[in-house]
């Protein structure tokens, strides 16, 4: 715990005291509010990627910015352990190898940057699990499109105003909120629940 030691009680302080507090309860009532109407959506999402798992599938992750940083996330956690110690399971993020990404940028477009890692690490009977808080990015799009011609499951994590992923995507989750902020504090607490539910499927007895 961090000790408020000789700090006076200042405007700034107070400020910025306020804007956490606000934060804080903002996101807690969010999380909050979209509980009830997730939780069997996401134990889905569990139960599809833990079905590809069993039958020698993997799952590929992407997404842009905060996106990106959760796609890495949730693969390190199927990889290595969330909780429990069991076999590594196979996941990979599409956004962490920095040659691929800025190859593909440059030789090819942005737009691309996902889709044609899709191409070339994704087999018939794996799972694309595709963020975007707006639901509107294009490389996300193009690599759903491109993972579904490949008959690769495609599921979706978006926001309250993802129709468009929602629409592309064989399965969709929408965090019921409108600002990024509050829509990736929800979709880390939804990614923490279904790796808990595919890391149980896998322990050992």
């Amino acid at each position: 715990m961090i000790r408020a030691m000789n700090i006076g009680r200042n405007t700034e302080s107070t400020a910025a005291s306020d804007f956490v507090r606000d934060s804080m309860e903002a996101s807690a009532k969010y999380v909050n509010s979209a509980s009830a109407d997730l939780i069997q959506p996401t134990a889905h999402v569990a139960e599809i990627i833990i079905r590809v798992f069993r039958r020698g599938g993997k799952l590929l992750i992407c997404g842009n910015g905060g996106s990106a940083a959760d796609s890495q996330h949730i693969a390190a956690e199927l990889v290595g352990r969330f909780r429990s110690e069991r076999r590594a399971l196979p996941a990979i993020a599409l956004t962490t190898d920095s040659s691929i990404l800025t190859a593909l940028a440059n030789d090819y477009e942005v737009a691309q940057m996902f889709s044609r890692q899709v191409r070339a690490a994704g087999h018939e009977g794996d799972v694309l699990l595709a963020i975007s808080t707006s639901g509107s990015s294009p490389n996300v799009l193009a690599a759903v499109s491109e993972a579904r011609s490949m008959s690769i499951t495609t599921i979706g994590l978006t926001g309250a105003d993802g129709d468009e992923l929602a629409a592309a995507c064989d399965y969709a989750i929408k965090a019921p909120a409108h600002e990024t902020a509050r829509i990736q504090e929800i979709h880390i607490v939804l990614a923490h629940a279904f790796c808990g539910a595919i890391e149980a499927a896998f322990l050992d007895g």
